[in-house]
């Protein structure tokens, strides 16, 4: 019989196909609109987005692993990146821009250290409640930040909530116009997915914007003038600001690249390719500290940019690079977008990540464990609650998760069973120092419950592991009934705990039941 080659084994090629150059194109087509409005969205001047575009995706290129996995200015990283430092500066400020490319920089030494240390595997660490929780509160807080932007109302200083709040409960105050060109926008770059997933809906919305206005006088808020070239402040790093940046950066690092490793590992179970989370780590790594070099902010993976690549035909990790120097090619002339609104980006915006807005998670969680959507639901409404600082509930998330997680672990509860004079018990759990001493109470308590048993049986085949302080917890309880004149046996010893257990009763210990069925 002969084996056919796994399905998308052959794309991991590794020069440039065609198909990476449709893919290229493509993908350029939504990076640039995306890129401008996601840099407003962090807080920096649109330009920088453009940057972003184009120097990171470039670096990265060299050492992804996936073929499809598009880096560049994402949503979640935008949020989190002036989340962080709006408490800090004023964002479009000189400052601004420089803590934002410092946390660039530390974003992609976290991220590139991780690679180089081969602990991808901690992307597996990160709890799904907890990425619950966060994306969905983020994704809404994202489309809450652009509600004065896509109704033509003024923001305040009231926070992102209160200020969409005070926008939508005055609808004497929008302005028409802008509200339209927005409900257009959402409308095109939705439906277009709904008619073809290539449909270059961004960019029909863009071209649509930039006609309007220019065609209709718009006196509302536009882009304006794009600056050509690098910053004037690249190299500029506010240094006193490390200490506190580098919690938030380890934040960042970890949940901004929850995305991109989804999209990696579930693009290669799809199309049965090996992908590495290592050397992911390592080209999102790099592209941060490029981007942080080169005055710019906090890059990421995008799954709506990577899906379109996949679709285009993309074959190689060069994507990605042929992508970045369409935009690069595009740069000279880009200051034909001075005329889009940008009630136009806060729309792209918008439809870029309600998406990201899915109940059938939650419902899924809640009918298989109320402690878990508990731990998303504590999540969600920290992340609203912090707002602007949701790297901090991201960070009590986390917590919560730890501590339901060590909780669980210390509930050993014990099933008893009493047949004539044997008492048989079977710990039910993991056994741990932690979960030791309860366990120890336990089987104390049914002793004292049952004076007349004359045989203890403790049957350990429930038990997920057993390391060892919980085996010296066994010996003790087992020489202390024999001392109180009961015949003991262990029984049931899981394989993976044989070896401590033979340890510390030793191999030959009449303890043990050779049989292992007690």
């Amino acid at each position: 019989m002969t084996l056919s080659a796994p399905r998308g084994a052959s794309r991991a090629t590794p020069w440039p196909a065609l198909g990476d150059l449709v893919a290229g194109i493509a993908v350029a087509s939504i990076l640039v609109p995306q890129s401008i409005a996601f840099a407003q969205l962090a807080g920096v001047p649109p330009h920088l987005g453009l940057i972003a575009a184009v120097l990171p995706p470039l670096a990265a290129s060299f050492f992804a692993s996936s073929p499809y996995l598009q880096t560049g200015p994402v949503a979640i990283t935008s949020v989190l990146t002036f989340g962080v430092l709006s408490d800090f500066a004023t964002p479009g400020t000189a400052e601004f821009i420089g803590l934002a490319a410092l946390l660039a920089l530390l974003v992609g030494i976290v991220r590139l250290g991780l690679g180089l240390m081969r602990w991808g595997f901690v992307t597996y660490f990160m709890s799904q409640p907890v990425l619950a929780g966060f994306t969905t509160a983020a994704a809404i807080l994202i489309v809450l930040a652009q509600v004065p932007v896509v109704l033509g109302v003024s923001g305040g200083s009231a926070g992102i909530v209160a200020d969409a709040a005070a926008a939508l409960a005055h609808p004497g105050a929008w302005t028409i116009d802008i509200v339209v060109v927005a409900g257009l926008t959402v409308l095109v770059v939705l439906g277009g997915r709904r008619v073809h997933p290539l449909t270059p809906g961004v960019l029909l919305a863009v071209v649509g914007g930039m006609l309007f206005s220019q065609l209709s006088g718009f006196d509302g808020a536009v882009v304006g003038e794009i600056p050509r070239g690098l910053p004037a402040h690249v190299g500029y790093f506010p240094w006193e600001r490390l200490p506190t940046l580098l919690v938030p950066a380890g934040v960042i690092a970890l949940m901004g690249f929850a995305e991109p490793s989804a999209i990696a590992r579930m693009y290669a179970e799809q199309d049965r390719m090996a992908w590495s989370p290592d050397r992911e780590f390592v080209s999102q790594g790099v592209a941060n500290i490029v981007a942080g070099m080169s005055g710019t902010f906090p890059v990421g993976g995008s799954f709506s940019r990577s899906s379109v690549a996949r679709l285009a035909g993309a074959r190689s990790r060069w994507t990605g690079a042929i992508a970045a120097l369409v935009v690069l090619i595009f740069l000279p002339v880009a200051g034909v977008l001075a005329s889009l609104p940008t009630a136009v980006l806060g729309a792209i915006v918008i439809a870029s990540v309600v998406a990201l807005i899915r109940l059938k998670p939650w419902v899924e969680m809640f009918q298989a464990s109320l402690t878990q959507a508990g731990v998303a639901g504590t999540t969600f409404v920290l992340t609203l609650a912090l707002a602007p600082r949701i790297d901090l509930a991201v960070l009590g998330g986390v917590g919560l998760a730890v501590v339901v997680h060590l909780w669980r672990e210390l509930l050993v509860r014990v099933e008893v069973r009493r047949d004539g004079d044997t008492l048989r018990l079977e710990p039910v759990g993991v056994l741990f120092f932690a979960s030791a001493p309860p366990l120890d109470n336990a089987i104390v308590q049914q002793l004292a419950a049952h004076p007349d048993a004359r045989r203890l049986v403790i049957d350990l085949k429930q038990l997920g592991r057993i390391d060892y302080t919980g085996a010296l917890v066994l010996r003790r309880i087992a020489r202390e009934a024999e001392r109180a004149g009961l015949e003991v046996r262990l029984t049931g010893v899981p394989q993976q705990a044989r070896r401590v257990l033979h340890r510390v009763l030793g191999g030959d210990s009449p303890l043990l039941d050779p049989s292992g069925r007690g």
